[in-house]
């Protein structure tokens, strides 16, 4: 089904729970949270994902968006581990949330150039539809960077100061 071996299906089965469980985070709070246990999910699953992709891949990008993932994701977890205060919990979201744009590139393109089954929606590569679906991701990965800073910084601040 889908033209999808059986080591493409643990690929992406074993990193499908990281879409559902990252949109859980980034509603209840914000930003991916490494240490709770939707965090822990996650981490599995992005590394699951990123390990076995080096494996089902087909295109030269696939190895780079693997390694970039693997990057982020492990960087974006270990970052916690120093002391570096607040800077740490700005820094630990963007590497993470990098991640979940690092995820949602390939699925996204995937999706569309294998479904339906037999009549993919996307055939080509530089199809419009799939170059302005990617688009879409990019200027979400920003304006979700961009709220995620404001939101920490409002957060940070303590109770009773003003905006300025």
């Amino acid at each position: 089904m889908f033209g999808i071996s059986p080591l493409g299906w643990v690929h992406t089965l074993g990193s499908l729970p990281a879409i559902p469980v990252a949109v859980y985070m980034f509603a209840r709070h914000g930003r991916i949270v490494p240490r709770s246990i939707p965090g822990a999910i996650y981490f599995v699953s992005m590394l699951i994902g990123a390990l076995t992709v080096l494996l089902v891949a087909h295109q030269s990008i696939s190895y780079g968006i693997a390694a970039a993932t693997l990057l982020f994701l492990l960087a974006g977890y270990g970052v916690g581990w120093l002391p570096l205060g607040r800077a740490g919990v700005y820094l630990e979201t963007g590497l993470l949330t990098v991640t979940s744009f690092l995820l949602m590139v390939p699925t996204v393109s995937e999706t569309l150039r294998r479904v339906p089954d037999g009549h993919p929606i996307v055939t080509d590569l530089k199809s419009p539809l799939l170059l302005g679906a990617q688009g879409a991701l990019f200027v979400l990965l920003v304006v979700g960077l961009v709220a995620q800073v404001l939101y920490l910084r409002r957060k940070g601040r303590p109770a009773g100061i003003a905006a300025q």
